[in-house]
């Protein structure tokens, strides 16, 4: 069993990297607690806040998964004319296109047989594709920079990319999904 899959290792390597953005989370529950008198108003955006940051976190956990095991089989090189680099992002963004408006259109639903007020239903499903788009880049950005520092700091990305992108993208998600919202409502 290589050292690097032992308890202590993955405890040493992954530790720091959770308390890290344990912090970073708390800064995303009070940039979402600032947007409450909006989510309030509003019911289709407070049910599009956990589905579009938790979408944009799987998408993003699915682009490191599948860098990591290009790191592991040797075929990752990081190179500007990466074939696997460039293919994955933009199956990452394909999936944003064709998830995000379901997203919209879902939670519009669910609202509209839930809540009273609402939003428009090309309003919401515009707002969750323009959300989903961006974080998507985002995610890809995220992304490769943490399988690409995994890499340099000789850590396994198995075991730290995966809490970054998800987490980061959380707190990204909400920043995203107000910032579009002040453009588009």
């Amino acid at each position: 069993m290589p050292t690097s899959w032992t308890v202590r290792a993955i405890t040493r390597a992954t530790l720091p990297v959770l308390l890290a953005l344990t912090v970073v989370e708390i800064g995303s529950g009070l940039v979402l607690g600032s947007f409450e008198s909006e989510l309030l108003r509003y019911p289709s955006l407070l049910a599009l806040v956990p589905v579009i940051i938790g979408t944009a976190g799987n998408l993003g956990s699915i682009l490191a998964a599948r860098l990591s095991t290009a790191f592991h089989l040797g075929t990752l090189s990081f190179e500007r004319g990466d074939e696997l680099l460039a293919g994955n992002a933009a199956a990452t963004i394909a999936l944003s296109v064709t998830v995000f408006p379901v997203v919209g259109a879902g939670a519009w639903v669910f609202t509209r047989a839930t809540a009273g007020t609402q939003l428009g239903f090309a309003t919401v499903v515009t707002v969750a594709l323009a959300s989903g788009v961006v974080l998507a880049f985002v995610a890809i950005a995220v992304t490769l920079v943490a399988t690409y520092a995994a890499y340099r700091l000789e850590l396994d990305p198995d075991d730290v990319v995966i809490p970054v992108v998800t987490n980061v993208c959380d707190v990204l998600g909400v920043l995203v999904l107000f910032a579009v919202v002040q453009v588009l409502v």
